[in-house]
């Protein structure tokens, strides 16, 4: 790699990767002194508060991530979801095994979502509070400013964030420059402060507030939300400028903006109110505000962005409905806008807003989501170490428990903020979770349905009266899941109207455990015989789908698709309670819910409109 190329890329994830832990100064060092935990800016709690940041930053991001988790990469790609792939993958896996990492990707992602929604709250809110440092004539704008922000965030994903998205990275470069400056001019007045280094300040915070000091922990959390965003964004720029990126600008702007604020609370207590505002001379209050605020903006679109690519990965792994995704650049592949998750998404961030009011109050909300997701990215590290790395069961446990340890303290420091909030994210996770498990047994279901009135296609061709079967030129191609078999509305085609066309092709889609799927295996031909033939198209889960492409290069291998010659008939299901069920009541009916809001197969698989037949049946689960 050029090293103009790696200056771009590391530039590039600037803007993308680290906007969410980038912003967490604008909130840490306050929530840690809030009035849950009761603590006040005295010296040696200071002191005390920034030596635990710092091991968390260096430990958990660092130490954890940088070093460790960002080696399990599924073919370069991260994330909670791949990751689960990466380790399902194992032939050697029992179903048992198999379905406990399916359950804890299941989990991840569904506390990711809680992420999404919780990150751009708590951003662009705890910037524009810093109007009020200015003046509180300013805090009833506060609210009404943030919201207005967000839904004209909202509004712009359909456009795609391709034109503006060049602009991120030396935005997200002034703001870390800002940050380091900011904090080292307090530095310089306040030297000792950097002390506050030695991790002997936070054995001593802990073993001198013994319970505060645990639930002070809660606020610390907050200087490592993001941390997974290293790892999740690891294929759009790769290992080597992701970890150059964090060593050497944010992890030092960090820091140097932690102790900043840390030395302006030793000399001025009661710039607690705000302190990373108050770090700011009263000349550039309102620049830093535009600021921070266009830096929040940041940090949200890329939780957004994550929130699309997470659903797009869910639906081709079969873990959620299909959605509707329209591409928004011609160039870069991941630029995608899903509307569904768009709308959900904002509807969601605007009942937070308004519900909890503050950053602060946000913020006892915020840390449950990141720690479980956390934690979860751990056990799967593990188990994938321990199988595929070929790690010994003694280092593997030195490691990971350390990290496991460390995940579960935070976790539970987090969860005594049940009641002033922390039960959000985990009722959304909940619920997502619960629907992403009921999707996914409510698919094994309709496939078992769907087998019983299947037919061998070999047993189909033979028993054809040729007098009686039309067949018409051209090509028709028909969905199936299932290889070798007539589908059912290849069926229903010849009960109904006795036509089999010319060339027949069944379609299967498979989506294997790896993000992309190399372009000479993308296709698989079968020919069975009488015009008939069986095509399995393979599609990576970090790719879209586009049939009607993959289909044409097949004519040089004896399957003719004529575009304009070529009709694509499509199963259109209709579920119904059966007398014998195959879920439980409560999964059933939220199966019959959720399949409902399921876009068609057509639009999902890029089928033409105009040469699509959808063939409906009744489909007892």
């Amino acid at each position: 790699m050029s090293r103009k190329r790696f200056a771009r890329l590391s530039l590039a994830a600037l803007g993308v990767v680290f906007g969410d832990i980038g912003t967490s100064p604008l909130y840490t060092v306050k929530e840690c002194f809030s009035e849950f935990t009761g603590l006040r800016p005295v010296p040696e709690d200071v002191f005390g508060i920034l030596s635990l940041i710092t091991w968390a930053l260096i430990i958990i991001v660092t130490v954890k991530y940088v070093m460790v988790v960002m080696r399990a990469d599924n073919r370069g790609e991260g994330g909670v979801l791949a990751l689960m792939a990466l380790v399902s993958r194992r032939s050697e896996l029992t179903p048992r095994w198999r379905t406990i990492f399916l359950m804890l990707g299941m989990a991840g992602a569904a506390l990711f979502y809680g992420d999404c929604l919780l990150t751009p709250a708590i951003s662009v809110l705890s910037a524009v509070e810093g109007l009020n440092v200015a003046t509180p004539a300013f805090e009833p704008l506060v609210i009404p400013l943030a919201l207005g922000v967000l839904i004209g965030l909202f509004m712009v994903q359909k456009f795609g964030t391709a034109g503006v998205g060049r602009w991120f990275g030396p935005i997200m470069l002034i703001w870390f420059a800002t940050l380091l400056g900011l904090g080292l001019w307090e530095i310089v007045h306040a030297p000792h402060i950097l002390l506050a280094l030695s991790p002997l300040h936070a054995l001593h915070f802990m073993f001198r507030h013994g319970f505060i000091a645990f639930i002070a922990l809660g606020g610390v959390t907050l200087a490592v939300t993001g941390a997974e965003a290293l790892y999740a964004d690891m294929g759009h720029f790769g290992q080597k400028p992701i970890r150059y990126a964090w060593l050497g600008v944010v992890l030092p702007s960090l820091l140097a903006n932690y102790y900043g604020q840390g030395a302006l609370l030793l000399s001025d207590p009661t710039a607690i109110e705000n302190p990373f505002f108050r770090l700011a001379p009263s000349a550039i209050l309102y620049p830093m505000v535009a600021l921070a605020t266009a830096a929040t903006v940041i940090a949200s679109q890329a939780t957004i962005s994550g929130a699309f690519s997470m659903a797009q990965q869910a639906t081709l792994l079969g873990l959620s409905p299909r959605v509707r995704i329209q591409h928004t650049s011609a160039s870069e592949f991941g630029q995608i806008y899903v509307p569904a998750i768009n709308w959900m998404q904002l509807g969601g961030i605007v009942i937070l807003v308004l519900a909890f009011k503050s950053s602060t109050n946000l913020a006892a909300a915020y840390g449950i989501a990141v720690t479980g997701t956390m934690l979860v990215t751990t056990l799967l590290v593990l188990a994938l170490a321990v199988r595929a790395w070929k790690w010994s069961w003694p280092l593997a446990i030195l490691v990971f428990g350390s990290f496991m340890a460390i995940d579960a303290t935070l976790m539970a420091a987090n969860v005594m903020k049940f009641l002033q909030g922390g039960w959000v994210p985990l009722a959304l996770a909940l619920v997502i979770f619960a629907a992403m498990w009921t999707w996914f047994k409510g698919r094994m279901a309709v496939a078992v349905r769907e087998r019983e009135g299947t037919l061998p296609m070999e047993t189909l061709l033979g028993s054809i009266n040729p007098s009686r079967v039309h067949r018409p030129q051209g090509t028709a191609v028909y969905l199936t899941a299932f290889s070798g078999n007539a589908p059912s509305c290849l069926l229903h085609n010849l009960k109904h109207n006795e036509v089999l066309h010319e060339q027949v092709v069944l379609l299967t889609v498979e989506v294997p455990d790896e993000p992309y799927v190399p372009p000479n295996a993308r296709a698989q031909v079968a020919h069975l015989g009488k015009g008939v033939h069986h095509v399995v198209l393979r599609y990576g889960f970090m790719e879209q789908p586009d049939v009607p492409r993959d289909l044409i290069p097949l004519a040089d291998r004896g399957v003719p698709v004529d575009p304009m010659r070529t009709s694509y008939f499509v199963g259109r299901n209709s579920f119904v309670p059966a007398t014998r069920p195959l879920l439980p009541r409560w999964q059933e009916k939220l199966f019959l819910i959720l399949a409902r809001f399921a876009s068609s197969a057509g639009d999902f698989f890029g089928l033409p409109a105009n040469r699509v037949v959808e063939l409906g049946s009744r489909i007892e689960i």
